[in-house]
C-alpha cells in the first residue's frame, strides 16, 4: 500500500498560498504547496489540519480534494491528495509562525513552473491550474 502525502491548496481567489522549505533534506531549499504526511491513526483532514498546525501556527477549515498523483520517493510509492484549505487569515499583517520554512508567499499559478518547486507537487500542478480556473474570484474582498 502506498503512504499518503497530502498538499493544502489555500486560494485566495486569484493567488495561492506556497512556501520556501528550510535547507536542510532532498527537497531542501524549494517551494511547495504546504503539506506532508498522514500519520498512522489520522484520516486525510485531520492530519491537513495537523501539518498545518504545526507548520504554520493557525488552524485551517478543510474542503474538497482536488488532485492526485503518484510519485517515488526513495524507492516508495506515495500517493499526493491535494485539498483546498481555508485560512484564518492571509498571514500578511498577522504573520504565520514557520517551524518548516524559510518563507511564505501568495504566488500567481502561472508563476509556478518558474520556481523551483518540488517535484511531486508539479505532478498535481495541472489538475489545481483547472479546479482554481472554475472559481470564480468575488468582485469585492469579504470583510471580516
Amino acid at each position: 500500500m502506498a503512504h499518503v502525502s497530502i498538499a493544502c491548496i489555500a486560494f485566495d481567489g486569484k493567488k495561492v498560498l506556497i512556501a520556501h522549505r528550510n535547507p536542510t533534506g532532498q527537497m531542501g531549499n524549494r517551494w511547495e504547496f504546504p503539506g506532508g504526511k498522514v500519520e498512522e491513526g489520522e484520516d486525510e483532514k485531520e492530519g491537513l489540519i495537523r501539518e498545518f498546525q504545526e507548520e504554520f501556527g493557525v488552524t485551517v477549515k478543510v474542503g474538497s480534494l482536488i488532485a492526485t498523483a503518484q510519485f517515488k520517493h526513495n524507492g516508495d510509492l506515495r500517493d499526493l491528495h491535494a485539498y483546498q484549505i481555508f485560512v484564518p487569515h492571509n498571514g500578511l499583517e498577522e504573520k504565520y509562525v514557520l517551524t518548516e520554512h524559510t518563507e511564505y508567499r501568495w504566488a500567481e499559478m502561472a508563476e509556478i513552473p518558474e520556481l523551483n518547486f518540488v517535484d511531486s507537487d508539479m505532478l498535481i500542478y495541472p489538475q489545481v491550474v483547472k479546479y482554481l480556473a472554475g472559481i470564480l474570484p468575488d468582485d469585492e474582498p469579504k470583510k471580516k
